[in-house]
């Protein structure tokens, strides 16, 4: 039996992980933002905890808990993370800030309150990014830099707990049936505005909020895949599941960047001047 942390597990694909691992028989510990979320999880049968993914005292407080009895942590999945849309230059570096707070420096200081406890069990750390890290779109621009930077970091951090027998997984998901495309159009939203220089191409924008959800994998299919692969003797450095996690990257490593560009633009109503 592996004792198991993931954050971000009010829904999604993380709540999808909690619900594989412990039919599988495993501990798993969950977390969440709100109150009303961790009460649910709670119910269902599992360790929850209300978890503010970048707050160093709650961090602390859990790695407290985890480590209390003696034992350690064998798995921790890095999951919690959102989707920010709209241009670049309308969301600023307030936008881009936000973005990287929960997908990117999360997964280090989540990581790093988390060591002692995951080097005690040879632990393996689980990172959640994205093909969007692989294949850049318009209108995801943050999103898709903080999904190229768990990427990079998970690199980093594989060779870096190494020393220590504590293993990385990246996982790249492709489209999964979430409330991702849900929350990602309400964040969208938020930025289009009359006042902004892409207006004209707003349903552009609207476009790539709902595009992960082009025929989706289901969550629980995601889930299986990931769990499977947390199982093995030896586990992957990367693994990509769901519609599109191989064909995308693929297309980003094989069509000229210019012309993919162009492909991209077209796709999202950027093809004429402005």
């Amino acid at each position: 039996m592996l004792r198991v942390l993931i954050t971000g597990c009010s829904s999604g694909i993380g709540r999808a992980l909690a619900d594989a691992f412990k039919a599988a028989g495993h501990e798993v510990w969950t977390s969440a933002r709100k109150p009303d979320d961790v009460a649910r999880l709670a119910a269902a049968g599992f360790n929850a905890v209300q978890l503010d993914v970048n707050d160093p005292l709650a961090l602390a407080q859990l790695a407290e808990r985890l480590t209390q009895d003696g034992g350690g942590l064998d798995v921790l999945i890095n999951n919690a993370g959102f989707g920010a849309m709209g241009p670049l230059l309308d969301g600023g570096v307030e936008g881009l800030q936000q973005q990287f707070e929960t997908n990117v420096f999360s997964v280090v200081g989540v990581t790093r309150a988390l060591f002692t406890a995951l080097r005690r069990s040879k632990g393996l750390v689980v990172n959640i990014g994205s093909v969007s890290g692989v294949l850049v779109t318009p209108f995801a621009g943050a999103y898709c830099a903080s999904k190229a930077a768990v990427h990079a970091l998970s690199d980093a951090l594989r060779m870096e707990l190494a020393p220590f027998a504590i293993r990385v997984l990246e996982v790249q998901p492709g489209a999964i049936d979430t409330h991702f495309a849900k929350n990602a159009s309400a964040q969208a939203e938020q930025l289009i505005d009359q006042q902004s220089a892409w207006w004209p191409v707003r349903e552009g924008i609207r476009a790539r909020a709902k595009a992960s959800q082009d025929n989706p994998t289901p969550a629980t299919d995601f889930a299986e895949a990931v769990l499977k692969a947390v199982q093995k003797p030896v586990p992957p450095i990367l693994l990509r599941h769901g519609n599109g996690s191989r064909a995308l990257p693929l297309l980003a490593a094989l069509v000229p960047r210019r012309l993919l560009q162009k492909i991209l633009m077209r796709r999202f109503g950027l093809n004429a001047s402005l």
